[in-house]
């Protein structure tokens, strides 16, 4: 189950870049709670702490600002694409009971047979589930499985009261299969080499002829 976490922040009534560039020189993260059919709320949170909790998949937070409380899950993440610091986050109101859909990373762990290797087939899937048992990953076994074997969609063993969000259950999430050997080397080089010592020993004797004449 996600995490619940706890973020105390500030209304947010000005706006803009320059407002934003100043927040975060003040260590903060301007940020903005949607809420289906009513205005969105705006709000600043301490960058430090926010960032930490965003390295939580799925996470459900509470967010405390001014007078109010609203549980909500991140719905965006704004990142500076060179220094990856934190620039504004959206976030999307929710209620207990509500569900919500989320994309769930796919792990695997054990061991396959022999020489085979398991590949993931799809790092993420979508899964719909309650806001307060939102799963943060989803760990796959491939203990003892051998090339050839598949691990589908359908198979996926997911927490309680969660489902699938996929067209094709058939789908293969996880694939075990031997790798391929490197293909040999084509001789294209050797040819290559073959053409070059035809070219000097055709420019030597060229050269020997004009030495003769």
């Amino acid at each position: 189950m996600a995490s619940t976490i706890t973020l105390e922040g500030e209304p947010r009534t000005q706006f803009g870049k320059g407002v934003a560039r100043r927040m975060r020189v003040a260590k903060q993260i301007p940020a903005t709670i949607y809420a289906g059919g009513t205005e969105p709320s705006f709000v600043a949170l301490p960058m430090k702490e926010t960032t930490l909790a965003l390295r939580r998949a799925n996470a459900l937070f509470t967010i405390k600002f001014g007078n109010e409380t609203k549980m909500a899950v991140v719905k965006d993440v704004q990142r500076n694409p060179v220094k990856r610091i934190v620039e504004h986050i959206d976030f999307y109101e929710v209620r207990a009971g509500e569900k919500v859909i989320v994309d769930v990373p796919v792990f695997i762990n054990g061991a396959t047979k022999g020489a085979s290797v398991a590949f993931i087939d799809m790092q993420n899937v979508q899964v719909r589930a309650d806001v307060t048992n939102l799963p943060e990953r989803i760990d796959i076994s491939v203990e003892g499985m051998a090339d050839g074997d598949k691990i589908l969609a359908k198979d996926i063993q997911l927490p309680e009261g969660a489902e699938l969000v996929i067209d094709d259950p058939e789908e293969s999430i996880v694939t075990v299969e031997v790798p391929k050997e490197e293909s040999v080397a084509s001789p294209s080089g050797a040819a290559e080499g073959a053409s070059a010592e035809s070219s000097d020993s055709a420019a030597g004797g060229a050269a020997d002829g004009e030495k003769s004449e």
